[in-house]
C-alpha cells in the first residue's frame, strides 16, 4: 500500500469509532503530532499575504494527497484571477489549524470527519450532513468550511471485482448471510475496533480476522482474504481493480474533502472557485489522480492542471 505519513497521534484513540482503522497506516491525514518541517513555499503570484486580502495563501499537510488537493485549489483560484501563494508540505493539523486562525494561511484541504474529531473528540456524528452541521457550529469565528466534495479518503471494506460479482455484493449490508464464510483483513487493531460494530450495525460475523496491515490490498488480490480494510483513495484500488463496498449505515465516519478557510482572506470569487472544485471531485476521480501521483510518479501540479482542464475549471 502506498506509504503515508503517520496520520494521527492522540486523536486516533479518540476517533476509534469514527475513522480509526486503515491498512494504510492511519486514518486522519492531518493529525500527526510530530514536529512540522519548515514550510516549502512556491508562489503562484506575488502578494502581501493573507492578512492583506490581496493574496490567498493555500496550504497543505505533508503527504501527497493533501499536496495534490492544495494544488487543485490553488490553480482553480488562479484560473479565476485570484492571486495565490502556495505553502505546501507544512505538517500536521495542529500546526496548520493555528496558521489558519492567525491568517497566515487562507485555505486548506481538510477532511470533515477528522476535523470534527479534532475539534470535538466526543462527537458521534457520522454522515456528511451531520458532520458538517456540527463543524459549522464548532468552528471559531473567522474560520469556515465551504462545500464538501463527494470525494472521501476514508476507511472501507474492499473486495476484488471477482468477489463482488461472485457474491453479488455492492454494500456492506449485502454481506448479511455471507460474512460467516469470509476472511477479513486489516491492521492489527482493526478487529478490536470494528468487530462489535459490524455485528451491531450490520449483523456481520466473519469466519476469521487476519492482521494484514500494509499488505491488505495485495492479500485481497492474492486470495488470502476476501475482505480488507483499505482507504478509499488508496491507488491500489485502481491498480489492482478492487471495489470498496458502500456503507449505507455509516459505520465509517464521513471524511469528505472539504475546504477549510479563513473567511477574512477569501472573497466571493474565491469561494465560488473552491465550491466548483468540490462539485466536480468524487472518490473514484481522486483515487485515479492519486495513482498518477503515488504510483506513476507524476508531478502533483501537472496532475492538478490536467484534472481542472478536464473538469472545465481551468
Amino acid at each position: 500500500m502506498t506509504p503515508r505519513p503517520v496520520r494521527i497521534a492522540l486523536a486516533v484513540a479518540l476517533l476509534a469509532g469514527a475513522a480509526a482503522c486503515s491498512s494504510s497506516g492511519g486514518s486522519d491525514p492531518l493529525a500527526a503530532k510530530s514536529p512540522a518541517p519548515a514550510p516549502s513555499a512556491s508562489s503562484g503570484a506575488s502578494g502581501a499575504g493573507a492578512a492583506s486580502g490581496k493574496t490567498v495563501v493555500v496550504g497543505s499537510a505533508n503527504f501527497p494527497e493533501n499536496v495534490l488537493l492544495a494544488s487543485i485549489y490553488s490553480q482553480a483560484l488562479q484560473a479565476k484571477g485570484v492571486k495565490v501563494e502556495e505553502k505546501f508540505n507544512i505538517g500536521s493539523r495542529e500546526v496548520l489549524y493555528g496558521q489558519l486562525q492567525s491568517g497566515a494561511l487562507t485555505v486548506l484541504p481538510e477532511y470533515n470527519g477528522a476535523l470534527l474529531g479534532y475539534l470535538d473528540a466526543k462527537s458521534t456524528a457520522t454522515g456528511e450532513d451531520a458532520v458538517n452541521a456540527e463543524l459549522k457550529a464548532k468552528l471559531p469565528a473567522g474560520l469556515a468550511i465551504l462545500d464538501s466534495a463527494a470525494a472521501e479518503d476514508k476507511d472501507s471494506l474492499t473486495v476484488t471485482q471477482e468477489t463482488a460479482d461472485r457474491l453479488g455484493v455492492k454494500s456492506m449490508a449485502d454481506l448479511a448471510g455471507k460474512a460467516q464464510d469470509l476472511v477479513i483483513g486489516g491492521p492489527p487493531e482493526f478487529k478490536s475496533r470494528r468487530e462489535q460494530q459490524f455485528k451491531d450495525v450490520y449483523g456481520l460475523t466473519f469466519k476469521e480476522w487476519k492482521p494484514t496491515g500494509d499488505t491488505t490490498a495485495n492479500a485481497l488480490k492474492d486470495g488470502g482474504i476476501q475482505l480488507g480494510n483499505v482507504f478509499t483513495t488508496d491507488p491500489k484500488i485502481v491498480q489492482l481493480k478492487l471495489v470498496s463496498l458502500e456503507d449505507p449505515k455509516n459505520v465509517f465516519s464521513a471524511q469528505n474533502v472539504t475546504p477549510l478557510v479563513n473567511t477574512a482572506g477569501l472573497d466571493a470569487t474565491g469561494t465560488a472557485a473552491l465550491n466548483a472544485v468540490s462539485a466536480k471531485l468524487d472518490t473514484a476521480g481522486l483515487t485515479a489522480l492519486m495513482k498518477r501521483v503515488a504510483v506513476d510518479k507524476e508531478d502533483p501540479s501537472a496532475v492538478a492542471k490536467s484534472w481542472l482542464k478536464g473538469a472545465g475549471l481551468s
